[in-house]
C-alpha cells in the first residue's frame, strides 16, 4: 500500500511499529496466561503486564483500575454494556432502553435483538447536524427505562454528541448511561471523574493499535450481567484467555495519541473541507464545529459514491462512501438518511478521515482528484444534465 494515500482511517487504521515493538515480548517470551494461581514466573510477569496496561488504559479515562475490562473489540464491548444490562435490570427494574437511529451497527443490533427478547426500544431522532435533542431524550425516559446509549460521535458524519449533559440528564433520572466512544476516544477527552457516565466503549484498531482488542469502562456497583460463559477473567465479566500483547499494544496506542497531533490532523481535516467544498453542488455532512477532528464527509450532487469510490481507488485514494451498492445490507447510509438527508444525498455522500501516516500534501492531492473525478462523472451522468 505504499503507493496508496489511505484516508479511511475511521475503518481500520495501519499499526504503528513503536505499539509493536511493546507487543513482541508478550508474543516470543511472554506468553503464558495472566495468572499467578499456577505459581509460576511467566503467569505472574504476564498478569504483571495485563494489569499495568489495565492501569494505564483506565488513568486514560480518568478511572479506577478494577472499571476497566479489556474485551475483543467495540462490537463485543456495546454487546455486553447494552445486553449486560439488560440481563441484569430487565427483571428487577423495566424493559426499556433509548438510543439513537444513528447509532452503529453493534449498539443498533443489540438493541433489536433485546426487542426480540420483548425489550422495548426507543429510537431517537436526531437533528439535521446529527445531534440529539435533550428535551427529546428526556421526554422519552419512563419509569421502566433501564438504559440509554448514545454514541460520543458518529462513525460517518463525525458529529460529536454532548455526552456531558446527556450523562447527567440519566443521571438526575436514575438511568443508566452507555456511549459507544470508539471513534472518538482518545482524540476527543473524556474523563469519567467528571462526566457520570456507567459504561464507555472504545477500541484500539482506530488509533493505530492492534485489531482484536478493546475495552469496556464499567463504573463501579454498575450492574452488569455476564453475556458470555466460560471462565472468571476479567473481574467475571469477559470470559476467555486474555489477549496480553493486544492490551499492552492498546495501552501504547493511547499513549501515543497526543493532543499535538489531534491538532495537527483537525488542521488537515479544515483544509480538505475547505476545499472539497468549492466544488460546485457539494455538501458537507455532520456538525460544522462539534466534529471528529480528523473526519470530513461530503455528499456530493448528480454523481454516485461508488463511482467516486472506484475513481478515486484508481487514482491511488482509499475513501469510504455511504452509498448502498457498498453496503451489504444493500441499504444507503442510515445515518444520511437519520439526520434528514434523502437517498441521493445518501448514495454521492464520500468520507474523509485522517490518520497518523497521512501527511499534509494529501490534502492538495485527493482535492485536486475528487475535483476532476466529480466533473468527469456528472459529464457523463444523465443525474446531472438538468443541472
Amino acid at each position: 500500500m505504499e503507493d496508496i494515500v489511505y484516508l479511511d482511517n475511521a475503518a481500520a487504521t495501519r499499526l504503528d511499529e513503536r505499539v509493536l515493538e511493546v507487543m513482541k515480548p508478550y508474543l516470543f517470551d511472554t506468553y503464558a496466561v495472566a495468572t499467578s494461581q499456577f505459581g509460576y514466573l511467566p503467569g505472574i510477569e504476564a498478569k504483571d503486564a495485563l494489569d499495568a496496561a489495565r492501569g494505564r488504559m483506565a488513568a486514560a479515562l480518568g478511572a479506577t483500575l478494577e472499571e476497566f475490562i479489556f474485551t475483543s473489540g467495540s462490537t463485543e464491548s456495546s454487546n455486553l454494556a447494552i445486553k449486560g444490562v439488560a440481563m441484569a435490570l430487565g427483571e428487577k427494574k423495566g424493559r426499556h432502553i433509548i438510543t439513537t437511529r444513528i447509532e452503529d451497527f453493534a449498539v443498533l443490533y443489540s438493541a433489536r435483538a433485546l426487542e426480540k427478547q420483548g425489550f422495548q426500544v426507543t429510537y431517537l431522532d436526531v437533528d439535521k447536524l446529527g445531534r440529539v435533542d435533550l428535551d427529546r431524550l428526556r421526554s422519552a425516559i419512563t419509569p421502566e427505562t433501564i438504559l440509554v446509549s448514545v454514541q460520543a460521535a458518529n462513525q460517518e458524519i463525525g458529529t460529536l454528541q454532548d455526552v456531558a449533559a446527556i450523562a447527567e440528564l440519566c443521571q438526575e433520572h436514575g438511568v443508566l448511561f452507555h456511549t459507544d466512544a470508539t471513534h472518538s476516544f482518545p482524540r476527543v477527552p473524556l474523563d469519567v471523574r467528571q462526566v457520570p457516565v456507567d459504561l464507555v466503549t472504545v477500541t484500539a484498531h482506530l488509533i493505530h493499535g492492534p485489531k482484536g482488542v478493546g475495552g469496556l469502562y464499567v463504573r463501579k456497583d454498575t450492574p452488569l450481567g455476564k453475556w458470555m460463559d466460560g471462565g472468571f477473567q476479567e473481574f467475571n465479566l469477559r470470559p476467555g484467555s486474555e489477549n496480553i500483547p493486544g492490551a499492552v499494544g492498546f495501552a501504547k496506542a493511547v499513549e501515543l495519541a497526543t493532543p499535538e497531533e489531534t491538532a495537527r490532523l483537525q488542521g488537515v481535516r479544515d483544509r480538505l473541507i475547505e476545499r472539497l467544498l468549492q466544488v460546485p453542488y457539494s455538501q458537507l455532512n455532520g456538525h460544522p464545529t462539534l466534529r471528529l477532528p480528523h473526519n470530513a464527509n461530503i455528499s456530493f450532487r448528480f454523481v454516485e459514491g461508488e463511482s467516486v469510490l472506484l475513481h478515486l481507488d484508481m487514482r491511488g485514494f482509499a475513501v469510504s462512501t455511504g452509498s448502498a451498492c457498498f453496503s451489504r445490507s444493500l441499504e444507503a447510509s442510515h445515518v444520511i438518511l437519520g439526520i434528514g438527508g434523502n437517498h441521493e444525498r445518501a448514495h454521492g455522500s464520500v468520507r474523509f478521515t485522517f490518520g497518523r501516516f497521512n501527511k499534509d500534501e494529501d490534502v492538495g492531492a485527493v482535492a485536486e482528484a475528487i475535483t476532476e473525478v466529480i466533473e468527469r462523472l456528472r459529464e457523463i451522468s444523465p443525474l446531472g444534465k438538468d443541472r
